[in-house]
């Protein structure tokens, strides 16, 4: 059964990758009732009982539906009419010539959350062209302020563009326009680009430059690894230590707990011009360590410290095993529902399923009769 603040809501989501299945997996994770579209192409029958391993996908049934076929749109559309949001993540035009389009969706559910997730936006001369996240960084002016002086840059996996700036951007329009669906009781279209969202993500770093606070060498600043206290340092087992100890009396704490607290060399901390010698300096120190020897140092003190942990390791760390941060669910480990709910708490509803696993259960659950049903199969509009 659905739990969370989204109980009651539904979703009808066309299968895509990156965003747009994030963005309904955080949905999910709320409470909604979310319904994947799969391609009827890709319903393997003999896998259709056998979860899946690809956990963006988890929390939501699939329908297998031939969408270029009249029976298959139609279908589609009759389950938009029962829907409080739709997602896509097609280029512009596409679910247009589908018959899907959001005069079409919006003229059947006139309170329909039409959420629309693209790399370039529905409009503008790139708006059609391909792209993945290292693009819309890269034009947004994101790219190129990450990496280290004299380097070229560095792409933050993709979770600027994908997921940051794309899916999260997605998941907070379409929570806005059912707010303000309460009052108007109508839907709209809700159109979330990668590179807006980019573009937005970097409003602190506008703030910066307009205050002079910013040069634009890369690898010179405070936030992007200019500064010998926020940087991470390998320790002597070959690993890695973050340290972000911006405020004076936390790097007064860095230094003391690394016997350094005298040192003339470090007493000037925002003292660019000494910010490579002093980083040579906690590097030589750094190295004298193992990670976890520094652990037993700094972990719980105001040193603003955390070890480098490997995907796999930091599931077990102390502090994320209380908080139950990440879960297991049939045999996959993944994070756990994010943000935390204290009366309506999100849940992990079931298992990411196989294309077209659920095809009758789901559309029977959405209103239509075993008729209609085996009608749909023989036409071949359904998988």
């Amino acid at each position: 059964m659905s739990v969370g603040p989204l109980t009651g809501i539904r979703v009808v989501e066309f299968a895509g990758i990156g965003p747009g299945p994030f963005a309904a997996m955080m949905l999910s994770d709320l409470g909604a009732d979310t319904l994947r579209i799969d391609r009827a192409d890709r319903v393997d029958d003999a896998n259709k009982t056998r979860p899946a391993l690809d956990v963006l996908n988890r929390g939501r049934r699939s329908v297998g539906i031939d969408l270029k076929s009249a029976g298959g749109a139609a279908t589609a559309l009759r389950l938009i009419e029962k829907a409080d949001v739709l997602l896509e993540g097609f280029r512009p035009g596409v679910m247009e010539k589908l018959g899907l389009g959001p005069a079409t969706c919006l003229e059947k559910n006139p309170r329909l959350v039409y959420g629309r997730m693209t790399g370039w936006g529905q409009e503008g001369p790139l708006a059609r062209a391909a792209g993945h996240d290292i693009n819309y960084i890269a034009l947004a002016g994101v790219l190129e302020q990450m990496g280290r002086t004299g380097e070229k840059p560095l792409p933050p996996l993709n979770l600027v563009g994908d997921f940051g700036g794309g899916a999260m951007l997605l998941v907070s329009g379409v929570l806005a326009a059912l707010v303000e669906r309460a009052t108007s009781g109508k839907g709209q279209v809700v159109d979330a680009a990668m590179i807006d969202g980019a573009a937005l993500l970097c409003t602190m770093f506008y703030a910066f430059r307009n205050m002079g606070m910013w040069s634009e060498e890369r690898g010179t600043n405070v936030l992007d690894t200019g500064a010998h206290f926020y940087q991470v340092y390998e320790t002597r087992d070959g690993k890695y230590v973050a340290v972000g100890a911006i405020e004076p009396q936390f790097y007064a704490e860095l230094l003391v707990r690394l016997g350094l607290g005298e040192d003339p060399l470090l007493a000037s901390q925002l003292s660019r011009d000494d910010w490579p010698t002093m980083k040579e300096r906690l590097a030589q120190v750094f190295k004298q360590k193992t990670r976890d020897e520094w652990c037993k140092v700094f972990e719980g003190s105001d040193a603003c410290f955390a070890p480098v942990l490997t995907a796999l390791e930091a599931p077990a760390h102390p502090h994320l095993a209380a908080r139950k941060t990440f879960t297991t669910v049939a045999g996959a480990l993944q994070p756990s529902p994010a943000p935390r709910f204290s009366r309506t708490p999100g849940a992990i509803a079931r298992p990411p399923p196989a294309p077209g696993a659920h095809t009758d259960e789901a559309l029977r659950d959405w209103g239509f009769d075993e008729q209609e049903i085996r009608t749909l199969r023989v036409a071949r509009a359904i998988a």
